[in-house]
């Protein structure tokens, strides 16, 4: 199955069937200290853990950049897990992503919306790229146990050309984790 798209002003929604349990997704999308690989192979780190108020950050694997920040605003496990989203790289005005679980048809419905979406900008672009790229790889974790290989080839790339293309702003000593 693939990812389906709906988009209206402001807000982006995609969804994804993904065959493997709720709690195996959720675990996916909110474990700290690991890395991600549908979030870019990125790794979040918190202020106080996955819950409401905690500030995060998705940080490089090395842990050398900050690509984005927010604001953890609900955690109802295993079905809804939301935040507030700013690219470091970028000055547009932040968005909310939430993602919801749902079990059905023997698996997980797995849905990524994007609220606040500023129209226009370069995070607005950014996360309609981003969103079905996010759902299919998270797919292909559960089911598979990890990324496609087209996947892992673009995320070695980013990983090598980071010190070339990363902006300076976007280094770690720039973005402290404060609570």
């Amino acid at each position: 199955m693939s990812v389906s798209t709906e988009q209206s002003s402001g807000r982006c929604v995609f969804r994804v069937q993904i065959n493997g349990p709720i709690d195996a997704v959720w675990r996916e999308l909110t474990k700290t200290g690991e890395v991600q690989p549908a979030i870019f192979n990125n790794v979040m780190h918190t202020s106080g853990g996955v819950q409401p108020g905690s500030l995060m950050q998705m940080r490089s694997k090395d842990g050398k950049y900050v690509g984005m920040v927010g604001t953890i605003l609900e955690v109802t496990p295993p079905h809804r897990f939301s935040h507030t989203l700013r690219f470091t790289h970028l000055d547009d005005p932040e968005c909310v992503v939430v993602y919801e679980l749902r079990e059905k048809d023997g698996g997980t419905e797995f849905t990524l919306t994007v609220e606040k979406m500023p129209e226009g900008t370069k995070t607005g672009k950014s996360m309609m790229q981003g969103g079905p790229m996010i759902c299919s790889t998270l797919k292909a974790v559960i089911e598979q146990g990890g990324p496609p290989l087209m996947t892992r080839v673009l995320f070695a790339a980013f990983g090598a050309l980071a010190p070339i293309t990363t902006p300076a702003k976007c280094k770690a000593e720039h973005w402290p984790l404060r609570a």
